[in-house]
This record gives C-alpha cells, sequence and structure tokens, in this order.
C-alpha cells in the first residue's frame, strides 16, 4: 500500500524569530519544498503585539501553504526561563491557529527531530541544516537556521508522525464498538 503524500507546514516557534517550512512528501519517497521563512518581531515590542504579530504570519502561511497538518517544535526545558516562556508562547499561538482550522498538530522534540534528520539525536544545528538542505535538494541551506529547523520538523512529521497518525486511526478503526453501559441506549 503506497501512503499519501502529506503537505505538513513546520513551526520552530520563538517571539524573535519563528521558523516556517513546509514540505510535501511522504515516507520513502522525495520530498518537496513548499515554502520556508521566518516570522519576526522586535524584542522590544510589548509581548501582546509580538504574539499578535506572529499569529497573523502563521495565519498568512496556512492561507497559503494549506497544510495536511502542523508540526510544532515540543518546547524543552533551557536554562533561560525567559526564553522557555516566550517559545512556549509562541508554540501556543501556532497550535491555537491549525485548531481554528481543525488541522492536526503534533508535537515533536527536538531530539526527536535531529535523530528523524541526521540519525543522531544530538546533532548541532549545522548537522540538521545540511541535511534539510540535502532531502530537499536545495542549493543553499536555509537561513536563518530556525527557518532550516521549521523544514527539519515537517521532514520528521512525514517521516514520523504521519505513519504514527495512520497507525493510530487503523488501530482504532480495528477495535469492538463499545458496548453501552447498562441501561443506556446504544
Amino acid at each position: 500500500m503506497r501512503l499519501p503524500e502529506l503537505r505538513v507546514m513546520g513551526v520552530d516557534p520563538g517571539l524573535t524569530r519563528c521558523g516556517l517550512g513546509a514540505v510535501v512528501g511522504r515516507a520513502g519517497a522525495p520530498l518537496t519544498l513548499v515554502k520556508v521563512g521566518v516570522a519576526r518581531t522586535p524584542a522590544g515590542d510589548d509581548i501582546g503585539a509580538r504574539l499578535a504579530a506572529i499569529e497573523v504570519e502563521i495565519e498568512r502561511w496556512l492561507d497559503e501553504v494549506r497544510p495536511d497538518a502542523v508540526a510544532v517544535e515540543r518546547v524543552f526545558s533551557q536554562s533561560n526561563l525567559r526564553t522557555v516562556m516566550g517559545t512556549a508562547q509562541a508554540s501556543a499561538v501556532a497550535i491555537l491557529c491549525a485548531a481554528r482550522r481543525g488541522l492536526p498538530v503534533a508535537l515533536h522534540t527536538p531530539s526527536e527531530v535531529k535523530a528523524a534528520i541526521t540519525g543522531y539525536g544530538n546533532a548541532d544545528k549545522a548537522q540538521v541544516g545540511t541535511m534539510v538542505t540535502r532531502l530537499l535538494r536545495l542549493d543553499a541551506m536555509p537561513k536563518p537556521a530556525d527557518a532550516a529547523d521549521a523544514l527539519a520538523l515537517a521532514i520528521c512529521h512525514i517521516w514520523r508522525g504521519g505513519t504514527q497518525n495512520r497507525l493510530a486511526a487503523a488501530l482504532a478503526k480495528a477495535r469492538p464498538a463499545a458496548v453501552p453501559a447498562k441501561g443506556t441506549a446504544p
């Protein structure tokens, strides 16, 4: 059985630079770049204005890219609480934008993405960028690293998340129907 192609938008959340990238493909087949970029907000602006600007950009991308799913980097514990909070807030905006449209959202950890892309969960940003460039057959590495990371998230989801989602759906379909509780209508 041939897996269907998925169009996935990856989001590498951040307040100053929020990486955005979209890829189409299926596990075991060549992947194609749809779009890549970064939503930027000035560090000196009010947090509400920054989050609103990120929301506007993500909504614009969703309109243009029309993904089947959205893959967001799972906020991972960092030593800098301010960075963690900004990342979590930008992540929540991406999740909310996708949820409004009924799009499935998958959260992938940085080490999961690195392992999927490079085969090594502790790969550095240059290694991830190099592999993204090769996998998408690009002439140059996407810059800044946030853009390459967003593409890596999309690729990871196509390779791992898409298959996991189809497996979960098949298992749910194969389960026997729930038996109604005694005294309730079927």
